[in-house]
């Protein structure tokens, strides 16, 4: 029987998002039972995506984006998989009808990296919101359970959580993508010349797109609300780490929390929205 495989399919998107990231694996813990399958499965094809074009350097990078992106179009079209993580992913796409406009302009923002190396501002912007702002409304869409209202009122606060994690992620990252991956995706930035001034200037963006975001938070289903909400804590705290952190220092080591601290942070999460301190 197919369930079976959906079963197995479920369970490697589950394994993929706790392979990759503790952080996301705490927010979806959090939200309802029933909205937590969709979420991995979301997580798991997003993850699959963003390493092939970041981390697999001994292989054809771009033969190998190919094939998935083909693939990708095979299992919407077809409602199967044998990729594990694909099959998943389309189980949620077609119970929760998410557009599939979001999921190729998501592949185009990945496909970027495999040419991209420094980004004008139009591209950054066409980067951020396939990248980013894309998935977050794939996940508003699972979020809103079939409500168009709602998925329409919380639509801008949604792009805005997701600019903002990807800008925290730009920020922490700027040693690794650069002296790595070769990339600088902040437009006009020269890391040679990187600034304290040029740094809060960033962080102030990032901390508008939090700040917008949070007003749709507290929007949310009670459902998914907690969960968003210990994702956006998370991110907010990580931010505040790199703004103690020199402008130097950003440029030779990756900010980080450590797990035991992600647990601490969960526990206050939980906390402060069961007071309705957020």
């Amino acid at each position: 029987m197919k369930s079976i495989f959906d079963e197995v399919s479920l369970e490697c998107s589950k394994i993929t998002t706790k392979a990759y990231s503790t952080s996301f694996t705490l927010g979806i813990l959090f939200l309802n039972k029933r909205l937590r399958g969709p979420i991995y499965s979301i997580y798991g094809f997003v993850r699959l995506a963003d390493e092939i074009v970041d981390s697999f350097h001994d292989y054809d990078k771009a033969s190998l984006f190919e094939t998935f992106r083909q693939a990708t179009d095979e299992a919407l079209q077809h409602k199967i998989s044998l990729n594990p993580v694909l099959n998943s992913f389309q189980s949620a796409v077609h119970r929760y009808q998410v557009r599939k406009e979001w999921i190729y302009t998501f592949l185009d923002s990945m496909e970027m990296d495999l040419h991209k190396h420094r980004y004008s501002e139009e591209e950054y912007k066409k980067y951020i919101f396939g990248s980013a702002e894309a998935v977050g409304l794939m996940c508003l869409h699972v979020f809103s359970e079939g409500d168009d209202k709602l998925f329409e009122h919380l639509k801008p606060y949604a792009m805005k959580l997701g600019a903002a994690f990807q800008k925290v992620n730009f920020l922490r990252d700027l040693q690794a993508d650069n002296n790595e991956l070769g990339r600088t995706y902040f437009p006009g930035l020269n890391l040679r010349e990187f600034s304290q001034e040029q740094k809060r200037e960033l962080e102030k963006d990032i901390e508008h797109d939090l700040s917008e975001a949070m007003k749709g938070i507290k929007l949310l289903p009670a459902s998914s609300r907690n969960g968003v909400y210990l994702a956006y804590y998370y991110f907010a705290v990580l931010l505040k780490k790199i703004k103690q952190t020199p402008a130097h220092q950003l440029l030779t080591r990756r900010v980080r929390i450590p797990n035991f601290q992600k647990l601490l942070l969960m526990i206050r999460s939980n906390v402060r929205h069961q007071l309705n301190l957020f």
